[in-house]
């Protein structure tokens, strides 16, 4: 089979799929360009970097050769998934492959937030010892917030609780696994408690952010708020008036409303911790994703 693969994929998987007879092209194609493209292919195999749209779906579906698009990864909201699946295409994810990874990045952009780790950093770069100007809180005893209570969020909230943290989920469906591991509440009170909020949601409900100013000022005094999930789950410029009020004690981010992101207010904002959509680039992660996509496509061409 011919795999278009857009953004990438950790070498030995493309080896495995080379190993088992497929064509593997490996470029990256804007989204006016994609849907050509894919006339000449059976799979495509994208991470969060290519947007899989109805004008690229209607191509390859008139084509009749697209089988399967392959997400690595656990959102797929960069891809018109039902629309793709009313084609006959049929639409995978990796959800499983990176769920410690980024739930691990979550509990360090809520260490490094609350202890300043970023800025003592790049103070000592610049020759500083700035030994009072960084006292911290500690995560031990304070309460976490965990909007969106899936398979990272529940990891997560494992993690947090061996720091002595309480946890609070607020989630649209509730599981017994989930209860072993947090309290249920609703929004209100995920807000009003948490001194840590961490946000984990597959997109902002009814595309409305759940961090913008009105939220924000039904949250406890001094939050951190953490997103590791999706950057459209915040209002940017409602965060930033959060930090400046104080309202909002610290932030750390690794997804943004627009990536790359341009928004230097906030990157550089001394009490932000910034990191480049990262949280799922790990070594282990990448090899599960990687090994998880090749069983996808044994499976569809089995």
């Amino acid at each position: 089979m011919r795999i278009l693969i857009t953004d990438g994929i950790e070498a030995s998987a493309e080896q495995a799929l080379l190993e088992r007879g497929h064509e593997v092209v490996q470029k990256f194609y804007p989204p006016e360009e994609l849907g050509e493209q894919l006339e000449q292919f059976d799979a495509l195999i994208v991470r969060s970097a290519t947007k899989v749209r109805q004008p690229a779906i209607d191509r390859a579906a008139a084509a009749g050769r697209l089988r399967v698009i392959c997400r690595g990864g656990v959102g797929m909201d960069n891809i018109d998934v039902d629309y793709a699946r009313s084609k006959g295409i049929a639409v995978r994810n990796t959800p499983g492959a990176s769920t410690n990874s980024v739930a691990e990045m979550t509990l360090g952009l809520m260490l490094s937030a609350a202890r300043h780790i970023g800025p003592a950093t790049a103070s000592m770069r610049q020759g500083q010892w700035n030994k009072k100007q960084y006292t911290g809180i500690e995560l031990g005893g304070k309460t976490l917030g965990i909007a969106g209570f899936g398979r990272i969020g529940r990891r997560t909230a494992a993690l947090a609780r061996a720091f002595g943290m309480r946890v609070l989920a607020f989630n649209r469906s509730q599981c017994e696994e989930g209860r072993a591991l947090a309290e249920y509440v609703d929004l209100d009170t995920l807000l009003a408690e948490s001194d840590f909020l961490s946000l984990h949601l597959p997109a902002a409900p009814g595309g409305c952010p759940l961090v913008r100013d009105e939220t924000i000022a039904r949250m406890k005094e001094g939050v951190v708020i953490v997103n590791a999930g999706r950057g459209c789950l915040i209002d940017e410029d409602a965060l930033l008036r959060g930090l400046e009020s104080g309202r909002v004690r610290a932030a750390g981010l690794d997804v943004y409303a627009a990536e790359p992101t341009a928004n230097s207010a906030l990157t550089s904002h001394p009490r932000v911790t910034c990191t480049p959509h990262i949280g799922a680039a790990a070594a282990e992660a990448q090899q599960r994703v990687g090994a998880e996509l090749v069983s996808i496509i044994d499976e569809i061409f089995a």
